[in-house]
């Protein structure tokens, strides 16, 4: 029977590392060791997220003026955080009078909300508000570079009307004759 040498001379090396590892792991003498609470598991319930997806498909085909009367309506009823998302939704409609930034603040509310209703909404009002975060980042550059396409537009104008003035010069000098000119 053939023994494995090399497993036999490490054992009292891993029992040692074993027995430094437990000891470094209890608390010193005189302390407690914290108690740390076990973690809640929160239940995300992926079926309350498809009523406000199907709400968000009915959105697309409002017309603005049925957005603005659905906005009056979930103003009234009372604040959940499924009437939150649906505000937020409404808010982030790209045909409706646009809102990014108070539907973020919608978002963070439900996000911050330790409800049992707002946890299975989490996952969704995180999409949502990374989205909007996106849109409202590239809003502010469309922004930046609509401003910079005025100013390139109007400094080429203004060298377009030097140009032509100096055009205007040119065509005002009298030619000289050729008799100015020496002749070898």
């Amino acid at each position: 029977m053939k023994t494995n040498r090399p497993l036999l001379r490490r054992w009292p090396l891993l029992a040692l590392t074993g027995l430094l590892t437990a000891c470094a792991a209890l608390p010193p003498e005189g302390e407690q060791a914290p108690v740390i609470p076990p973690a809640t598991a929160i239940q995300v319930n992926e079926m309350a997220m498809l009523p406000l997806l199907g709400y968000y498909h009915l959105l697309q085909r409002m017309t603005p003026g049925e957005l603005t009367r659905e906005r009056q309506t979930l103003a009234r009823l009372p604040s959940s955080p499924s009437v939150q998302l649906r505000q937020a939704l409404l808010y982030g409609m790209p045909r409706a009078t646009t809102d990014l930034a108070r539907a973020q603040t919608i978002l963070e509310a439900v996000l911050r909300s330790n409800a049992p209703e707002a946890a299975s909404l989490h996952p969704l009002a995180k999409l949502l508000a990374t989205q909007y975060q996106e849109r409202l980042r590239s809003e502010t550059q469309n922004e930046r570079l609509s401003q910079q396409l005025k100013e390139t537009q109007r400094k080429r104008d203004e060298l377009q009307e030097k140009i032509d003035a100096l055009t205007d010069i040119e065509r005002s000098i009298p030619i000289r004759p050729n008799a100015d000119k020496p002749a070898f």
